[in-house]
């Protein structure tokens, strides 16, 4: 008597010692009571995407590099180590694949222009500039020629009169007045410091350092924090941008994102709210 089989268990997978990598998610998503729609809306891996997996075929993945990131992020998702998946996956396709280009990482994601800052090093030299000059001035201002000038006429400046008995009193050198709160911010910092923490679900994140160094790429669960650190740049990837609270030099982004909205942003040194 032939038993009838149910649509999940149509597929045919490869024979191995273990299971492919489809089966083995697969399977571990029915052991953990979820439906492949429930899955895409808590990775944003879009459903056919998730079924093609399920199946063995990464040819719609675009590429290597994004058919290990959706491995990974399924793998979290139905509680499975991605490790062991990504090595098998690295086996059976010829080995770790090489850095490729940025590219978008979801049909729907929108690329944010950088906007362009002020140079506030140029800045805040001129006003320290301006100060110094000022207190030159008010040191040397008065009656009193410098020592060695001339007047008008080419002849030396007449020397100054001797003092009397009611000295004139000596002019009282000027306090350059303290920075206010704003230009302290103004000043840049010795580095970039970027700190993410999940606040309302949790969202899959990249962050690479200005000489291309992947700092961190994996699942940022609710209420978990990072924060990342270079010398002159920290470009991210936010895969949920609406679950993130972003702090930028110590400064809080005030820009609302969306939910389930992919953002790429780059942050250098100074006012993350500049320009």
């Amino acid at each position: 008597m032939s038993i009838g089989n149910s649509p999940e268990d149509d597929r045919t997978f490869p024979a191995d010692d273990r299971d492919s990598i489809g089966r083995a998610l697969q399977q571990a998503r029915i052991a953990a009571g979820l439906t492949v729609e429930e899955v895409s809306a808590s990775t944003r891996v879009r459903i056919p995407i998730v079924h093609a997996i399920e199946e063995d075929d990464f040819s719609r993945c675009g590429g290597d590099v994004y058919a290990r990131g959706h491995i990974r992020t399924l793998a979290r998702a139905v509680g499975l180590d991605p490790a062991d998946l990504i090595e098998q996956y690295d086996a059976d396709h010829g080995g770790r694949p090489a850095p490729t280009p940025a590219a978008p990482l979801f049909e729907a994601e929108r690329i944010r222009p950088e906007p362009r800052r002020p140079n506030w090093t140029a800045a805040m030299v001129a006003a320290i500039v301006a100060v110094v000059g000022f207190v030159g001035f008010t040191m040397f201002d008065g009656n009193e020629a410098p020592k060695g000038t001339t007047t008008a006429d080419g002849g030396p400046a007449p020397a100054p009169e001797k003092a009397t008995s009611a000295a004139k009193p000596k002019p009282v050198k000027p306090v350059a007045p303290k920075p206010s709160e704003s230009a302290i911010a103004a000043v840049p910092q010795d580095k970039v410091t970027v700190k993410l923490t999940a606040v309302d679900g949790k969202s899959w994140i990249s962050a690479k350092a200005e000489d291309g160094k992947l700092l961190f790429d994996g699942l940022l669960l609710e209420g978990e924090s990072k924060t990342f650190q270079d010398d002159e740049r920290v470009d991210l990837v936010l895969g949920n941008a609406g679950a993130i609270e972003l702090y930028v030099n110590g400064k809080k982004v005030e820009e609302k994102f969306e939910s389930g909205q992919v953002e790429r942003l780059t942050y250098t040194k100074g006012d993350p709210e500049a320009g």
